[in-house]
């Protein structure tokens, strides 16, 4: 998500859906990795409060990319686990000052390097910009030393674009306000009516972004200092679904395909064994 301006081994999972996300799952499982988070959203309410966290500081900044939506804390409309799905759902409504709400949720968990897999399904209207991205951890909207602490994004999706899935890495020298961030995208035409795994590999050498099992992003370490990999501290994962702003709204906001939705069937981090 574009920014202007604990670890615990699990026994076993239940394993939910079947097709290519699952296969990357087992091939990952029989690999050198181990599971060590998880949220598989097998329950009904509000998210799980010792797994995940509302984020709401950067509300009245417009969280620096001049946002449309207020992102509020612990409101069922915005944020909702029903039926193995975590809901992030944006609105149309007034809400303090803004002209819509969403959700932007933090985990409570960090980690330094692993493999990040999200199972999602998009929203699609425009003006929507949904993210599955990582920032440091502590971090904080207030502390104003973007883009020389790194960002990750493992995944952004903007409405007026469909289809178009973007995998990033900011950092001093490489981010998007100079034209030199890390970059690539790949084309999935169904992503607002079927899920799909987003997969982010990070080692000490290397980061890859994959859909389901497409390789379609790498950067490599150039071992040139932290100004170009800062990428050497814990990161925590965050899920939100953003209304507007210098990239979400560039072909404006269609006010009526609203409320959209961002359904997340489960977050899974492994590391090295």
């Amino acid at each position: 998500m574009l920014l202007l301006g604990t670890i615990f081994l699990l026994s076993s999972c239940k394993w939910k859906k079947s097709g290519s996300s699952e296969k990357n799952t087992e091939s990952t499982l029989k690999s050198d990795y181990q599971l060590v988070w998880s949220d598989e959203f097998n329950y009904t309410g509000l998210p799980d409060s010792t797994k995940w966290s509302y984020d709401t500081e950067g509300n009245s900044e417009g969280w620096g990319n001049n946002e449309a939506q207020y992102y509020t804390k612990a409101k069922k409309e915005n944020a909702w686990v029903q039926n193995g799905v975590l809901n992030i759902i944006a609105l149309k409504e007034q809400y303090e000052g803004k002209d819509y709400t969403s959700a932007r949720l933090n985990s409570k968990a960090n980690w330094l390097y692993g493999k990040i897999e999200v199972n999602a399904k998009l929203p699609k209207g425009r003006g929507t910009w949904s993210a599955i991205w990582m920032m440091p951890k502590d971090w904080s909207f207030k502390d104003g030393d973007w883009p020389n602490i790194g960002e990750i994004d493992i995944m952004e999706h903007v409405g007026h674009n469909l289809g178009v899935i973007h995998a990033s890495a900011h950092s001093t020298d490489y981010q998007w306000q100079k034209g030199t961030q890390q970059t690539d995208t790949i084309h999935i035409a169904d992503v607002a009516e079927k899920f799909h795994s987003y997969i982010w590999e990070w080692t000490p050498e290397v980061m890859k972004a994959y859909v389901d099992d497409q390789l379609y992003f790498e950067y490599k370490n150039e071992g040139l200092g932290e100004s170009k990999w800062p990428y050497i501290k814990p990161f925590y994962l965050i899920l939100n679904v953003a209304v507007g702003g210098a990239w979400g709204s560039v072909e404006g906001i269609d006010a009526e395909a609203f409320p959209q939705t961002m359904q997340v069937d489960y977050v899974r981090i492994f590391q090295k064994r």
